[in-house]
């Protein structure tokens, strides 16, 4: 059975898991498309703004999709 009007969100801003690096940094995808490197939060913020992207909550999965740790994850495990 299929649900009516189910829809399956796709964020905007993917933020990939730690890259080694001196600093480590994250890869930053807007629109499917990648955009640069973030060392910190702030960096990620800056590049949804020069997409015009105004981020409200870091945590919504509807918004910003962190993968392999989350806003707070900026080294390598």
């Amino acid at each position: 059975m299929t649900e009516a009007g189910l829809h399956i969100s796709r964020p905007r801003i993917f933020v990939l898991s730690v890259q080694p690096g001196n600093p480590p940094f994250r890869v930053v995808e807007i629109d499917g498309e990648v955009v640069g490197e973030a060392k910190t939060v702030i960096d990620v913020l800056e590049a949804a703004a020069a997409f015009g992207i105004r981020i409200h909550d870091l945590d919504d999965p509807d918004v910003v999709r962190w993968v392999g740790g989350d806003k707070f994850t900026w080294t390598v495990h």
